[in-house]
């Protein structure tokens, strides 16, 4: 197997992806390095002194203006000054893979209410990183499995807003809702703090993000209830963002730091699902049920707080999960047929974008930086779809050994 680097950049933040890459034989070729040999030249940097300039004769403000603008990986791998400063506060954050992972079912922990494991995956060292743990009170207990459900794992919902990591919704024992208030963390600053508590705590609810704000919607409690089950909340992460009383210790939150009601459903039928509300050009987009069986979609404005039918094409072509780039372009995996896709909201049908058996039976996705991340059905492997290219390209992020993804965001690289 060989290595590769790709990079582009999406704004203000450049993804790039170092990983071991697996391609059929059709796929572009570029630059190639056996793992052996990278770790070598990576061992081989040159020795240098602590108060060396990052650029001979550049003050080294200036410096790092010019080597900004310079791929990261291709720092990494010349000298450790500018290795230290690609992970410095001062240099643009590149993008990376976070994953929540739990043992493979091979494993005989894999049911362990301890075995969940917060990742990140740094694309430029091309190395897997544990998160802090989260704090310890209340303790996060999540149930993954019960007897009465053998076969469905059930879901731990999370939710990408403002550059962090939201925990949203997830199941504890005897079939209680796991979290009372969201559990935020903030990569560059390496810190979990808590959300404001959520009125109605719930589970199978339909979450999703957009412009700073988070919204929850339907779900049910420790038992179904009507007026949950048609409730929808909001909470704006922005607001307060910089006060310092948001912190670890839930009782000091703002005032103004809080879950709003919003309009509600007509019915309950989005409560039977874990769903992803998918963010996209001032709206939340949303299906009743996960997978390739027919589906009622939804459509929420939130300008407006006011709900609307899908498109009809929209909720045809709608058949597996689905994600949006920037909230401009949704990306969805037909994980029957193993095919990409993206939405063309003026022809109100779904683009095929690429297919591989690799996407067959999808379970999650992600998109930022130009990138879409797909994690198949096994929970093993990452597809990286590069979709900025044409024709566009995949390869693929191996999970931490005995461990496999079961939710996956892109989010900027963690703080040293």
């Amino acid at each position: 197997m060989s290595k590769s680097i790709f990079t582009t950049t999406s704004r203000s933040s450049s993804f790039t992806i170092n990983s071991v890459a697996k391609r059929p034989k059709h796929h572009h070729h570029h630059h190639h390095q056996t793992p052996q040999k990278q770790e070598q030249e990576q061992e081989e940097l040159p020795e240098t002194s602590e108060d060396q300039s990052l650029l001979p004769g550049l003050p080294d403000h200036i410096a790092q203006l010019c080597l900004s603008k310079v791929q990261p990986s291709l720092l990494y791998s010349v000298c450790w000054p500018w290795r230290r400063l690609i992970y410095s506060p001062s240099f643009p954050p590149f993008l990376s893979i976070y994953a929540l992972l739990i043992p493979s079912e091979t494993t005989p922990d894999h049911q362990s209410h301890d075995s969940i494991k917060f990742s990140c995956f740094d694309p430029i060292s091309s190395n897997w990183l544990s998160l802090p743990s989260p704090p310890p009170d209340p303790l996060l207990c999540l149930l993954l499995r019960h007897p009465s459900f053998i076969s469905r794992r059930l879901p731990i919902q999370s939710v990408t807003v403002s550059g962090k990591l939201v925990l949203l919704a997830a199941t504890a024992d005897q079939f209680q809702p796991a979290l009372n208030s969201p559990l935020i963390f903030n990569p560059l600053s390496k810190t979990w703090t808590y959300g404001p508590p959520i009125a109605a705590p719930r589970r199978w609810c339909a979450a999703g993000a957009s412009a700073g704000v988070v919204y929850m919607a339907s779900g049910v409690g420790s038992h179904y209830n009507l007026d949950v089950a048609r409730s929808v909340e909001k909470w704006d992460l922005l607001m307060n963002q910089n006060n310092s009383s948001i912190n670890i210790k839930r009782d000091s939150q703002t005032a103004n730091w809080r879950w709003e009601k919003m309009g509600g459903l007509r019915d309950g039928r989005f409560s039977r699902d874990a769903i992803d509300a998918v963010g996209w050009k001032g709206k939340l987009c949303m299906v009743n049920v996960k997978g390739d069986a027919a589906k009622e979609g939804i459509i929420y404005d939130m300008k407006n707080d006011a709900w609307e039918e899908m498109p009809e094409g929209m909720l045809a072509g709608w058949r597996g999960p689905a994600a949006a780039m920037d909230e401009e372009i949704i990306y969805m995996v037909n994980e029957s047929k193993g095919v990409l896709r993206m939405y063309d909201p003026l022809k109100d049908a779904w683009v095929q974008i690429l297919e591989s058996k690799m996407l067959q039976d999808a379970q999650y996705v992600a998109a930022a930086g130009g990138r879409v991340c797909i994690v198949g059905g096994s929970g093993l492997e990452i597809v990286v779809v590069d979709v900025v290219v044409s024709p566009p390209r995949f390869w693929v992020v191996d999970t931490p050994p005995a461990y496999q993804a079961v939710a996956i965001h892109v989010l900027p690289r963690m703080g040293h």
